[in-house]
């Protein structure tokens, strides 16, 4: 896969980690971390893909989304 722009900004991210505790984040641990995010959300967003066609539908629907992550690992 050809490397794309991350398209999770770094400092939403920085402050999901310093939520989790942290008391300062490095630039480098917030890219790697909306790297591993985005990487994430678009295998998520492919399974979901797969069950709203397989339902009939276009449409991707929160059901969908809920039922990739349940089924991802």
């Amino acid at each position: 896969m050809a490397k794309r722009e991350n398209i999770i900004p770094f400092e939403p991210v920085g402050r999901l980690i310093q939520d989790s505790g942290a008391e300062r984040v490095s630039q480098d641990a917030k890219a790697a971390m909306a790297d591993f995010l985005t990487e994430y959300a678009l295998k998520i967003g492919e399974l979901a893909v797969k069950y709203a066609r397989h339902a009939g539908r276009n449409t991707v629907t929160e059901k969908d989304i809920r039922l990739a992550e349940k089924n991802f690992y």
